[in-house]
């Protein structure tokens, strides 16, 4: 989505601006050449001790659940390979919308892409855990007894890009700076913080609240940490294309707004030979390319322009891959099985608007997209229905629900629909004939229950105004699919249109709610936390850009993510989880759309890399190198 902060709250979105994977499976990935990498996985070895509660401990390392896979003297990440060399370029597609400042961290303005790149935090992700982070810019944490009190000691070495050390009263300055002025999302993620401050130079001090969720402590070392000298002359809260002084591994080298934007690796990064660093961030630069227009993005993949590409669209998977680059093996095509839990995707109602008020209505108009002959005619059959807001996780409620899930349910039954405590709710399967007569017919007697009326050929709501919808978008991708089910709506008495609007007019409607049906795409890993306030929460819905895009405001939702907050067991977060996605369902707040259970990847033959990916990445842009030999020998030049 355009406009989107890299650092809005998202375990898997840190500095590494990662992607998802899933845990050990032997991917069928090309491996390096001649590597000669370390074999042995310390993550297989490790054995940490879990904190028990109620003691206090030290670590190096925080996780949700207290189980670190590393020890503290891991030599580098199990899937990083440390002799890797420097040099040449990454280039990728930015998306389809543009770029006005390289403030990613308020409501207003288009953040550049890659902005992540920039900024060190306290403690940063291992791609092969899904909720733990190590030591970065913090060598390790103290924790108390209770949980509150979190004690960071920073590392000495630790410096910004113009050679000033960063200090505990850098970082308190930061993350309150964020918690009063910072996008109202990353405000809401820092609700459990109390206060923080600087007890020493490189000691951090970080009180919670009592009762805290489990990921607030992680939500806070995931915080970037910016100079307090350089913002005494800077305004935080306005946008800019300056530059902004970061500590990260890479800065801002040359752009042209709205055109391309690229990193420039930093040669005497402070935290290049840490071990969480060794064997990463090995491309000299990092360039992201602006596109407006999806044909002319692939064809400018075509012509090299731009290197690495994961595929979206089914029908350029399925017949646009036959370009001479790719005949002549100077381009690879890879499908890789991504079973990371993070393909939730959907028409979203806009609840906060009356028209879409009554699940009845919202019901009646998910039997008018015919899943099955879009797949079939528009996607080549690559793709599954979706149908769980926890799609592919074991938080997926399947069946009718357990005892656990009802002991959870049974304190709202008399505020929740019936169905909840019946099979888990699943979209209509149709005929595949594109116009399913029967689910139609289905339909208009639910929207005759709702009381609309039909006049002639239009569909009157209940208050007697014709029934308009207007789908959002601020691309073309999603017109033919849109399309097809619009057509559908039109039977049914419906006057529907899919709308396209630049980046900036979508973010802006987006942010002020002002929009009927929007696509949303979102995922929770395999610990979702915080994310669930953000998307289901009461409170989020009415936050300027809050991506509650429905405004879902049910208080069983908002009581059981409280719950799933401080569970102490996977087992319950799973039940919990469960009994949340029952009760969404049930309530029909969108018209789930489809995912691909794979990364469809394509990429010029410039690259070597570790002999085996991280479990929940694809590795890509954080441990890939640049091979000099095989950009000369299959003619790549640098554009």
């Amino acid at each position: 989505m355009p406009g989107r902060s890299p650092f809005l709250p998202s375990r898997r979105r840190a500095l590494e601006l990662a992607l998802g994977g899933l845990c050990g499976l032997s991917l069928p990935l090309q491996f390096v050449r001649d590597a000669g990498a370390e074999t042995a996985d310390p993550a297989a070895q490790a054995g940490s001790l879990v904190p028990q509660a109620g003691e206090a401990y030290e670590s190096h390392g925080l996780s949700i659940f207290g189980d670190l896979a590393l020890p503290a003297d891991f030599p580098h990440l199990p899937y990083a390979y440390p002799a890797a060399p420097k040099g040449g370029i990454f280039i990728e597609q930015a998306g389809f919308n543009t770029f006005n400042t390289f403030n990613a961290f308020i409501l207003k303005g288009d953040p550049a892409s890659g902005l992540g790149l920039l900024f060190d935090t306290l403690m940063t992700s291992s791609s092969d855990e899904p909720d733990a982070l190590y030591g970065l810019v913090a060598e390790k944490v103290a924790v108390s007894a209770d949980r509150t009190l979190y004690r960071f000691f920073l590392r000495k070495e630790a410096r910004f890009h113009d050679g000033t050390p960063i200090k505990a009263s850098d970082v308190a300055f930061s993350i309150n700076l964020i918690k009063t002025k910072g996008h109202p999302i990353l405000r809401q993620g820092l609700r459990d913080l109390e206060s923080v401050e600087a007890e020493a130079d490189d000691i951090v001090r970080v009180r919670l609240r009592a009762g805290h969720s489990r990921e607030a402590p992680l939500t806070v070392a995931s915080q970037p940490i910016f100079s307090q000298a350089y913002y005494k002359t800077h305004n935080f809260e306005e946008t800019t294309l300056e530059p902004p002084l970061g500590s990260g591994a890479y800065k801002i080298g040359p752009f042209e707004q709205g055109r391309f934007i690229a990193y420039a690796r930093v040669e005497n990064y402070w935290g290049k030979d840490l071990p969480i660093n060794r064997g990463r961030h090995n491309f000299d630069t990092i360039r992201y390319e602006y596109f407006n227009d999806r044909k002319v993005a692939f064809e400018a993949f075509k012509a090299g322009v731009f290197t690495y590409r994961e595929e979206f669209t089914s029908i350029l998977w399925a017949t646009g891959y036959d370009f001479a680059a790719l005949k002549e093996g100077k381009v690879k095509r890879e499908t890789i099985p991504d079973l990371y839990p993070r393909g939730t995707q959907g028409w979203f109602f806009n609840t906060r608007r009356g028209k879409f008020k009554d699940p009845r209505i919202r019901r009646a108009l998910g039997y008018a997209f015919d899943f099955e002959w879009t797949n079939a005619n528009l996607m080549y059959n690559l793709y599954k229905r979706t149908v769980s807001y926890f799609q592919n996780s074991p938080m997926e409620a399947r069946g009718l629900p357990s005892a656990a899930e009802i002991a959870y349910l049974d304190p709202f039954r008399k505020d929740l629909p019936e169905a909840v405590f019946g099979e888990a709710v699943l979209p209509p399967v149709s005929d595949g004939s594109g116009q399913d007569r029967t689910l139609l017919r289905e339909a208009s007697e639910q929207l005759r229950q709702a009381g609309c009326t039909r006049k002639g050929n239009k569909l009157l709501l209940p208050d007697g105004k014709p029934f308009e919808i207007e789908f959002l978008g601020f691309e073309t991708s999603f017109q033919p699919h849109t399309a097809a089910y619009v057509k559908n709506l039109k039977l049914l008495g419906i006057d529907a249109d899919y709308r396209v609007v630049d980046a900036a007019q979508y973010k802006r409607r987006t942010d002020e709610f002002d929009y009927d049906i929007v696509v949303e795409r979102f995922g929770f890993g395999l610990t979702p936390g915080e994310d669930m306030r953000l998307i289901f929460g009461s409170e989020s819905a009415a936050i300027p850009g809050s991506r509650n895009v429905s405004g879902i405001a049910l208080p069983s939702v908002d009581a059981l993510i409280e719950k799933a907050l401080v569970v102490d067991t996977r087992e319950n977060l799973t039940e919990i989880c469960r009994a949340i996605d029952r009760i969404l369902r049930a309530h029909y707040f969108w018209v789930p759309m489809w995912n691909n259970p794979n990364h469809l990847l394509a990429f010029w033959d410039l690259f070597q890399r570790p002999q085996r990916p991280p479990r929940y990445d694809v590795g890509a842009l954080t441990t890939w190198w640049f091979d000099p030999e095989q950009a000369k020998r299959i003619g790549w030049r640098k554009p």
